[in-house]
C-alpha cells in the first residue's frame, strides 16, 4: 500500500525554501533565485517563446506541468545559465541538484538564422526587447530550426529519489529558465554558444556605408555615432595649437599704437580684442581700483579613464558586459565598445558620476547592486 506525504501549504514551502537560501547565503554561495509574482511564468517575448517552445513537444507536454507548481511557489533557490548548461537547486523534501545540458546550436542552422535575418532587425534592443517584425519571431521560434533546443539537445539530471527522466524539479528548472529569460534574454544566446550580436553585424556595417564619406579615411563624428548606434562615448580629441602671431614687413618708419619693430625689420602686430559697448564699464573700474581680474579656479581632472579601465574593473567584478552596463545605465554594445577604445574615454557626466560611484564598489557591493 501506498502511503503519500501530507500537502503542505504554499507558505509553508515559501518559508522552507526562503530558509535554505538564507543557509546557502551563509556558506558563501551567490543565490540567484527565481522569484515568480502572480501566476504568469513569463512575461517577456523571449520568456514566454521558451516555454511554449517547450510545450510543443509531445515528450515534456504531459511533464511540464508537475514543475509549475515549484516554480510558483519560489522552491527553485538557485539557477544559474552558462554555456551550454543550467545548473539550479531546488528546495523538495530536502535541497535537490540539477543540471541541465543543451548542446551548442548548429553552425549551419545559426549561419542560416543570421542569413534570414539580416536587414530585418533594427537594433541590439529590440532583438533584446523582442521588438522583432512577425518574420522575425517565425524564424527564430521555428520548432525544428529555430533559436531554441530540440528534445534530443537536453540532457536532465537531479539528485532526487524520483526514477522520472523528467522529475518535477527538472521541470520547475526549465520554466525558471523562461522567468529568468525575462530579465536577461541575452542568455538564451549564451546558453546556446552563439553571440546575439553578429544578428544585427550587418545592419552596422550597413548603417556607416549609409552615412556616406568623400574619404575613406575620414571619421565619423561622435553624435552621429551615438544617434546611430544609441552609444554613450566621446573619445578625447587632441587639442589645437595656438595660432601664431601674425606679422608683416614694416613698409614705412611709422609706429602706431601696438605695434613694435625689432632689429630685422619686422613689424609686429597686436591683435586687441574689442569690447562691446555693453560691457565697457566694467574693465574700466576694474582698471581704476587697479584690480586684476582673479583668473579661474581649474579643478583637478578625474582619473583617465580608458577601454583596459574599463576591462579591469568589469573583470574584478566578475561581470559580463551586459551586467555591468546594468550598473552604469548604458547599453551593453557601449561597454563592449569602450574596451576596444584606445586612448582615453571622455564619457557624458551622467555616465562619469555612475562611474565614479560604480568604481569604488567591491565585488559582493556589486552583485548586491544588480539584486
Amino acid at each position: 500500500m501506498y502511503h503519500w506525504r501530507p500537502y503542505v501549504p504554499v507558505a509553508t514551502r515559501r518559508r522552507k525554501a526562503q530558509r535554505e537560501m538564507d543557509k546557502l547565503r551563509k556558506r558563501g554561495l551567490d543565490v540567484q533565485p527565481v522569484m515568480i509574482e502572480g501566476r504568469k511564468i513569463a512575461r517577456s517575448f523571449w520568456g514566454g517563446a521558451w516555454c511554449t517552445h517547450l510545450e510543443k513537444f509531445s515528450d515534456y507536454s504531459n511533464r511540464l506541468p508537475r514543475g509549475r507548481t515549484y516554480v510558483r511557489n519560489g522552491s527553485v533557490c538557485h539557477l544559474e545559465v552558462e554555456t551550454g548548461q543550467v545548473r539550479a537547486m531546488v528546495s523538495g523534501f530536502k535541497i535537490y541538484n540539477v543540471t541541465v545540458d543543451v548542446k551548442p546550436l548548429p553552425a549551419k542552422r545559426w549561419r542560416d538564422l543570421k542569413k534570414s535575418c539580416t536587414g530585418r532587425i533594427g537594433s541590439l534592443l529590440d532583438l533584446l526587447q523582442g521588438k522583432l517584425s512577425d518574420g522575425v519571431m517565425q524564424v527564430v521560434t521555428d520548432r525544428d530550426q529555430g533559436l531554441f533546443p530540440l528534445p534530443r539537445e537536453i540532457r536532465f539530471k537531479c539528485d532526487c529519489p524520483d526514477w522520472a527522466v523528467m522529475c518535477k524539479h527538472v521541470a520547475a528548472v526549465l520554466y525558471g529558465v523562461g522567468a529568468r529569460l525575462d530579465e536577461r534574454p541575452e542568455l538564451l544566446f549564451q546558453l546556446r554558444g552563439v553571440d546575439h550580436e553578429e544578428l544585427i553585424s550587418v545592419e552596422t556595417e550597413e548603417a556607416v556605408a549609409a552615412l556616406g564619406t568623400e574619404s575613406k579615411r575620414k571619421r565619423i563624428a561622435r553624435d552621429d555615432l551615438q544617434e546611430v548606434f544609441g552609444l554613450d562615448l566621446d573619445v578625447e580629441e587632441p587639442e589645437l595649437a595656438p595660432t601664431p602671431a601674425r606679422t608683416t614687413k614694416s613698409r614705412s618708419p611709422a609706429r602706431p599704437d601696438g605695434q613694435s619693430r625689432d632689429r630685422s625689420g619686422v613689424r609686429t602686430v597686436r591683435v586687441v580684442r574689442r569690447i562691446s559697448p555693453r560691457n565697457e564699464q566694467a574693465p574700466k573700474k576694474s582698471a581704476e581700483k587697479g584690480n586684476k581680474r582673479p583668473s579661474p579656479r581649474v579643478k583637478p581632472s578625474p582619473r583617465a579613464i580608458t577601454g583596459k579601465t574599463v576591462a579591469r574593473l568589469r573583470a574584478r567584478f566578475g561581470l559580463s558586459q551586459s551586467r555591468f552596463s546594468q550598473l552604469l545605465g548604458v547599453s551593453p554594445s557601449t561597454v563592449g565598445t569602450w574596451e576596444k577604445t584606445r586612448g582615453r574615454l571622455r564619457l557624458k557626466p551622467r555616465t562619469q558620476a555612475a562611474w565614479e560611484d560604480v568604481s569604488g564598489l567591491k565585488k559582493n557591493e556589486a552583485w548586491k547592486r544588480l539584486g
